[in-house]
């Protein structure tokens, strides 16, 4: 049975057969009780007819009346009347042959009666009188207690067999909803906790937790929309960095132009200036060499900004690769913003190079995209400030990070703050979800800041957002410091 659908059938169908058995018992317990109801009217009956038969006795030895003897003989034959009725009944509550006894007791004691009316003055037949009317009273009241404790035994039965199945219910319930809560709440609780990591940029497949054929179909369908969200995701991921590579492109080629401009001039002088004295013509070789070198190093940093490539950590300062950053999106830079960096020399990290720039460009083009309001006429400050310190310290004010650093060890925090209007604070915990942006509809894809902070994660580091105290947004990130002289 590899079906939820056929399970949870099954569970109903065994359920409802259940009740109904139970139901079909409790209606044969109750008829049985009816019967015992009906055998305890008879035989209350036959005790009434009893009682008023030794009234009417008791009342014509008192007043020899004769319409009492009358009605004495009406009760007497009632009750041999009901006694051969009933003689099932009273056997099968006190014995057998107490049907026939008791026809007896009543044959004599009628006797009696009709002697005693003959010859009124002997006491003996009044005594024989009463001790048949004794007798057969207490065999009335014997019959009628029977009957009172078969119907009392009838109801506790019906009481306790009403309990037990309905115990058997309730068992069966619990054990159903318990096997059914396990059929279908773990691979539902195993999907949530997926969908979870899912919607934190975890894209972990599915392992099918159940045989049934309605989870295993889901359980597929979750899958193939994992490939196809991790496949538009690459896609998405690679056309950021295009658009970080376009941003920096057109930084590149305005600072290219300066090193081929001074190659340009250096070699038009050579060609028109042939006499030149050998010292102006070895500095003028030399320019050439530096500004081709220089040259070569903007376009070897353009190709490994751009090129797919493995993670390879090397060496980083911290204060060049910020001033090359910014001069690469310099024009990215609105008017009346003004730079403050407070970078110590020397300050340096093992990191990707290319990886690391691309951080730092996210941050500063999206401080710039802060500040760049032509409407408010008001101008802003972008501050990049970097130092050492040791993570886990009393006085570290850094913020619990969303990513894990190493308390205790040496680490590079590296700050970039602006004074644009901040991060609403409703916002702030999902500033680095994956397609998460406040800017307009084709003006962000919303993974930039997921991007950079994997990067920075995958240095071993960690990066937090928070907003400064007179304000605007700040982003700090730490990276485990560089102690050696070589990475």
């Amino acid at each position: 049975m590899h079906s939820l659908q056929a399970k949870i059938a099954f569970a109903y169908l065994s359920l409802a057969a259940l009740v109904v058995g139970l139901s079909a018992v409790a209606l044969i317990e109750l008829s049985r009780i009816e019967g015992k109801v009906r055998e305890g009217g008879k035989v209350a009956e036959l005790f009434d007819a009893t009682l008023e038969m030794r009234r009417f006795e008791k009342n014509y030895f008192l007043y020899g009346q004769t319409t009492d003897l009358e009605d004495h003989a009406r009760f007497v034959a009632r009750a041999q009347e009901l006694s051969r009725r009933d003689t099932a009944v009273i056997d099968a509550l006190a014995g057998q042959g107490t049907a026939a006894r008791l026809e007896r007791e009543l044959a004599d004691y009628a006797r009696a009666m009709a002697a005693l009316v003959n010859r009124p003055a002997d006491e003996s037949l009044a005594i024989t009188v009463r001790a048949h009317g004794n007798r057969i009273v207490t065999l009335g009241e014997s019959l009628a207690l029977n009957e009172r404790r078969s119907v009392d035994q009838a109801l506790q039965n019906h009481q306790r067999n009403f309990l037990f199945f309905l115990g058997a219910v309730a068992a069966f319930l619990v054990l159903t909803g318990f096997l059914l809560a396990r059929l279908v709440t773990r691979p539902l609780k195993a999907m949530e906790t997926h969908m979870e990591a899912v919607a934190s940029g975890q894209l972990t497949r599915l392992a099918p937790d159940s045989s049934d054929r309605e989870f295993v179909s889901l359980t597929e369908a979750f899958n193939h929309v994992l490939d196809e969200l991790e496949r538009r995701q690459h896609t998405l991921v690679r056309s950021e960095k295009l658009a970080s590579l376009g941003t920096l492109l057109s930084g590149v080629a305005h600072e290219l132009n300066n090193p081929l401009s001074n190659i340009s001039s250096s070699a038009q002088i050579l060609k028109e200036n042939q006499g030149v004295d050998a010292d102006f013509r070895a500095q003028l070789i030399e320019d050439i060499d530096a500004e081709t070198l220089r040259a070569r190093g903007i376009v070897r940093a353009l190709l490994d900004y751009s090129g797919d490539r493995d993670f390879r950590p090397i060496r980083v300062e911290i204060a060049e690769l910020v001033e090359e950053t910014l001069r690469f999106i310099k024009n990215k830079r609105p008017p009346g913003v003004e730079l403050n960096i407070d970078i110590p020399a020397g300050l340096v990290v093992a990191a990707d190079r290319p990886r690391l720039q691309q951080v730092l460009i996210n941050l500063v083009v999206n401080a710039y995209d802060a500040m760049n309001d032509p409407k408010s006429g008001r101008t802003g400050e972008l501050r990049i400030a970097a130092c050492q310190v040791k993570t886990g310290e009393k006085d570290d004010d850094f913020p619990s990070p969303l990513g894990g650093c190493r308390s205790g060890g040496e680490a590079v925090e590296i700050e970039v703050s602006d004074t644009g209007p901040g991060i609403p604070s409703e916002i702030l915990e999902r500033v680095f979800d994956p397609f998460f942006t406040t800017k307009a509809i084709g003006h962000g894809s919303g993974l930039g800041l997921f991007i950079a902070y994997e990067i920075v994660e995958k240095h071993g580091g960690c990066m937090v957002a928070d907003n400064r105290a007179d304000g605007g947004a700040r982003f700090r990130i730490r990276l485990p410091a560089c102690l050696k002289e070589s990475a």
